[in-house]
């Protein structure tokens, strides 16, 4: 399997967690301040897997850091109620893995 055939299943797999997520855990209120942003990641992590593959690299490191970044604060935000967000926490992890493998595979690409 190629890099970006990996980042692909990964985006999507990402985004179908945290969409599960959501009515699992609760999370699917007009009062989460996560939901919208949630979505959001969502679609785009879909997206950025579903384009052509010229510009699938740059869509999915776009994709996967707006994905860390969310939820990253979704997992502090769960450490400051003294709570581990566990699923949030490993969602990020792997999204910043993954845009760190993309990044470096397009250096090694345009070298």
């Amino acid at each position: 399997m190629t890099t970006l055939l990996v980042a692909r299943i990964i985006g999507i797999a990402v985004s179908a967690g945290t969409f599960v997520f959501l009515f699992i855990g609760g999370s699917w209120r007009p009062d989460n301040p996560f939901l919208v942003p949630d979505l959001i990641l969502c679609g785009l992590l879909v997206a950025a897997a579903l384009v052509p593959a010229r510009i699938a690299a740059t869509a999915l490191i776009f994709a996967f850091g707006l994905t860390a970044g969310v939820l990253m604060s979704a997992a502090a935000s769960y450490l400051v109620t003294g709570r581990l967000g566990a699923a949030s926490l490993l969602g990020a992890i792997t999204a910043i893995v993954m845009g760190g493998v993309l990044v470096r595979h397009q250096l090694r690409a345009t070298a």
